[in-house]
C-alpha cells in the first residue's frame, strides 16, 4: 500500500487495541484536602496541587524548583482552567490545570514529561492489623484509599478480586518475597504491565510496609511507613511513580534521534502505535506493505519500555530482512537503516 493510501485511508477511523497499558484520565486533575474554604487555605492548597501535579507529570521531586517554573509558581492560575470544592469526606480543593498550557510550561522548562498512557498497574495488597489480616480486594471498602492514592500520584491500579485462591496466593511470604512467580501465576488473568506486591503492618497506632515492584524482568523494593493507610498508601504510590517515571518520562532537547521500523502493521496498530510515540515526537517516514517507519527523538531504552505497554517485541538486528525498494534506480544510495526494529 502506498503512503498516501494508508494515510488516507488511516484518517478515517482510529480503533484501539487490547493492551495492557491505560489511557489515564484525570492526569490534570489535582485534589487537596482543605478544612476550610478561606482564600489563604485555598492558595496554599493551589500550591500543593501544582506540586502534585508537576511531581505526577516528570516523576521528579526536584522539578518544581526548576528556574524555569519560577514564573508560574509565582502564578499558578496562568496554567488552571478551573477550581472548586469537594464535599468529601476528606474536603478537598479540586484543581482543574489546562493540559496544553501545563505541557507547554513543563517542556519549555526542559523537563521530562510523563504521557498519558501509562502501565497497568496491578496491586496485591496485605493489611495486618489489630483487626487481623485481610487481601485487599476490588470491591472493598478497604480498596478506596489506594485507588485515591493512586489518582493522586498518576498511577492506574488494578486490584485482584481476592477470592479464596487468591488469599492462598496474597500471603506474606510471597508478597514479600524476591520470587514473583506465585504472584504473576495468579496475576495472569487481569492483564497489568507491572506487578506490586505490599505488606502493611499496623503497629503502635502507626503504619509501615514493604513493597515490591516487578517490570518485566526487572525489579525494585522499598518500604514506607505513616500515620494511617490512606497516608501509607500515598507513601507507597508515590515512591512507585518514582521509580517508573524514568523508564517513560521524555527529557526534551537531549534524546537521541533514530529511526523505528514496526512490522506487522493495520489500520487500529497505526493508531496505537501514533498514540504510542506521541511523547517521542515521531515523525513518519515511509510505509512497505505491513512495516512502517518512524523518526523519533527518544532513548532506545524508553522506546522499548513504551512499545512494551503495547506488547511490541523487539526484532534483534539480522531478522528482519530489508524491504527493496521497486522505485529505487541502479547507484542511488539505499534509504538508512532502522536502529531498531519492532513486530507485533
Amino acid at each position: 500500500m502506498r503512503l498516501s493510501q494508508f494515510l488516507a485511508v488511516g484518517c478515517l477511523s482510529f480503533f484501539s487495541l487490547a493492551s495492557h497499558a491505560e489511557i489515564l484520565t484525570g492526569l490534570y486533575q489535582v485534589r487537596e484536602p482543605v478544612t476550610s474554604q478561606s482564600p489563604e487555605e485555598r492558595t496554599q492548597a493551589t500550591q500543593k496541587a501544582l506540586e502534585t501535579l508537576v511531581l505526577r507529570l516528570t516523576g521528579d521531586a526536584k522539578a518544581i524548583q526548576s528556574p524555569g517554573l519560577e514564573a508560574i509558581r509565582k502564578d499558578p492560575q496562568q496554567i488552571i482552567s478551573q477550581y472548586g470544592y469537594d464535599a468529601g469526606p476528606p474536603e478537598s480543593l479540586q484543581v482543574e490545570f489546562d493540559p496544553v498550557s501545563t505541557d507547554r510550561a513543563l517542556r519549555k522548562a526542559g523537563l521530562s514529561l510523563w504521557g498519558t498512557n501509562r502501565p497497568a498497574l496491578l496491586g496485591w495488597w496485605l493489611n495486618d492489623s489489630v483487626d487481623g489480616s485481610s487481601l485487599v480486594g476490588d470491591g472493598q471498602s478497604a480498596a478506596e484509599p489506594l485507588r485515591r492514592a493512586a489518582q493522586h500520584r498518576g498511577l492506574p491500579l488494578r486490584l485482584p478480586l481476592a477470592d479464596l485462591s487468591e488469599q492462598l496466593v496474597g500471603t506474606a511470604d510471597n508478597l514479600e518475597g524476591s520470587n514473583p512467580a506465585p504472584l504473576k501465576d495468579a496475576s495472569e488473568r487481569y492483564g497489568a504491565d507491572a506487578l506490586l506486591a505490599v505488606h502493611a503492618r499496623e503497629e503502635d497506632g502507626k503504619w509501615t510496609a514493604k513493597w515490591r515492584l516487578w517490570v518485566g524482568d526487572q525489579q525494585e523494593q522499598g518500604s514506607a511507613q505513616a500515620p494511617d493507610q490512606a497516608a501509607l498508601a500515598d507513601a507507597v504510590m508515590l515512591a512507585v511513580s518514582e521509580r517508573l517515571a524514568p523508564r517513560y518520562a521524555v527529557k526534551p532537547g537531549i534524546s537521541t534521534e533514530q529511526l523505528l521500523e514496526v512490522q506487522g502493521m493495520n489500520l487500529a496498530r497505526y493508531a496505537q502505535l501514533g498514540h504510542l510515540l506521541e511523547p517521542f515526537g515521531a515523525k513518519l517516514k515511509s510505509v512497505e506493505g505491513d512495516r512502517i517507519v518512524y523518526q523519533v527523538n527518544g532513548s532506545a531504552e524508553q522506546l522499548r519500555s513504551q512499545l512494551g505497554l503495547a506488547q511490541l517485541k523487539e526484532v534483534p538486528a539480522g531478522q528482519m530482512p530489508a524491504v527493496a525498494d521497486p522505485g529505487q534506480a541502479p547507484g542511488v544510495v539505499a534509504a538508512p537503516t532502522p536502529q531498531l526494529r519492532f513486530s507485533w
